[in-house]
C-alpha cells in the first residue's frame, strides 16, 4: 500500500481548520504540520490534531525533508509569496481560492510547478460538490440539449468586508463553477458595482462572462441583500436545471421546460416534468482534499486539480475589476497559450 501523503497546513484562521479536520481524517493522508504566526490560536487545535507538530515559522515546516505536501490558507495576498517558497522547497501545494492575487502571479506558481514536476491545486471548493458534478454530467450527457446560458446568484447580509470587494470574496466560487460547466474560456467579460457601505469597497456586483462558443454566464454577487441565496441555473435548449446550495434534499431539479418549434417560424414553449435527482451528501471538501492526494499520487498534470483552473479564474477576476474600474468596460480576454 501507499504510505499516506505528509501534509502540512499553513493558516489556522478561517478556512485552514477545516482543510485541517479533512486531511486529519483523510486514510491517504497525514496531517504532519500546523503552521500559524499566531501562537496563541495553537492551543485551541493541539488536542483536535495531536500528531502534527505546530510552529509558527514556515522554514521550519518546510524544512522538513519528509513532508511531502503544503496547504495554503493564508490570506490572499500572501498566497503566491507562500506557495512559491513551498515550490522551491520541492512541495506540491494546495492554495485556497484564490490562487494568487493577480494573473502574473498565478502563471508564475503554474510554470515553477510545471519546472519542479510538482503540483499545484487551488480550492475552488464547488468543482467538487456532487451537485455541481451532477450538473456537468447532464450537460455532457446532453439531457439538457444545447446550453444556452448559465447564471449564478451569491447573495447575503454580511460578511461585509474592508480588504476586497464582492467580486473577489464571492466571484471566485460562482465563476470557477461558469467555467467548469461551460467548459471553455470566456473571450470577453465586463462587471459593474457599487460601493453603499464602504468607499471603494464594491458591496454589490453583477458580471457577465461571455465564450467564443456565445454561451454566456451572469453572476450576482451581494452581501448586501436581504436573502441568503446560493443557486447556479443552466438553460439549455430542451431543459433547465438549477443547482441551490440552501436546499438540503433538493440540491439539484431538473426542469423540462424549454423552446419548441411548432411550425416553421413558429416558436412556442414546452412544460413537462420536474426531476430531483438523488446527490451524495459526502462533504464536498473532503472529495477536493481526497482529489489532491490522487493528483499528487497520480501524477497526471491533466488532473482537474491542476494550476490551469486556478490560473483561469484569476484571468477572469482580474479583468472583471479593471471593467469595475472603467464603469462596465468590455474587457477581452486573451486566447490561451499552449
Amino acid at each position: 500500500m501507499t504510505a499516506p501523503l505528509r501534509i502540512g497546513v499553513v493558516g489556522l484562521g478561517y478556512w485552514g481548520p477545516n482543510l485541517a479536520r479533512n486531511f486529519s481524517q483523510l486514510a491517504e493522508a497525514e496531517l504532519a504540520w500546523c503552521c500559524d504566526a499566531d501562537q496563541d490560536r495553537h492551543a485551541g487545535f493541539r488536542a483536535q490534531f495531536p500528531e502534527a507538530r505546530f510552529t509558527t515559522e514556515l522554514h521550519e515546516l518546510l524544512g522538513d525533508a519528509s513532508l511531502e505536501a503544503v496547504v495554503v490558507a493564508t490570506p490572499v495576498p500572501t498566497h503566491h509569496a507562500v506557495a512559491r517558497r513551498a515550490l522551491e522547497a520541492g512541495k506540491h501545494v494546495f492554495v485556497e481560492k484564490p490562487l494568487a492575487w493577480t494573473v502574473a502571479e498565478a502563471r508564475e506558481l503554474e510554470a515553477l510547478a510545471v519546472e519542479r514536476g510538482l503540483t499545484v491545486m487551488v480550492g475552488h471548493l464547488l468543482r467538487f460538490h456532487p451537485a455541481v458534478v451532477k450538473l456537468r454530467e447532464l450537460i455532457e450527457t446532453g439531457q439538457l440539449g444545447d446550453v444556452l446560458y448559465v447564471y449564478g446568484n451569491r447573495q447575503n447580509l454580511g460578511v461585509i468586508r474592508e480588504d476586497e470587494n464582492a467580486l473577489w470574496s464571492l466571484g471566485v466560487h460562482d465563476i470557477s463553477v461558469v467555467l467548469y460547466l461551460l467548459g471553455g474560456r470566456p473571450v470577453e467579460v465586463s462587471a459593474r458595482g457599487e460601493c453603499y457601505v464602504r468607499p471603494g469597497v464594491e458591496d454589490v456586483v453583477f458580471g457577465y462572462v461571455k465564450l467564443a462558443s456565445g454561451q454566456v454566464g451572469h453572476l450576482h454577487l451581494s452581501w448586501l441583500d436581504p436573502h441568503k441565496m446560493r443557486k447556479m441555473t443552466v438553460v439549455g435548449s430542451k431543459r433547465m436545471a438549477v443547482f441551490d446550495d440552501m436546499e438540503s434534499d433538493r440540491k439539484v431539479t431538473i426542469y423540462d421546460k424549454g423552446p419548441i418549434e411548432t411550425a416553421p417560424g413558429k416558436i412556442s414553449t414546452h412544460t413537462g416534468d420536474i426531476t430531483i435527482p438523488v446527490i451524495s451528501h459526502e462533504e464536498p471538501l473532503r472529495i477536493e482534499c481526497r482529489a489532491f492526494v490522487e493528483a499528487v499520487r497520480g501524477g497526471d498534470p491533466g488532473h482537474p486539480a491542476n494550476a490551469a483552473e486556478g490560473v483561469a479564474v484569476v484571468e477572469v477576476l482580474e479583468a472583471m475589476q479593471r471593467s469595475l474600474e472603467q464603469g462596465g468596460a468590455t474587457i477581452a480576454l486573451e486566447p490561451a497559450t499552449a
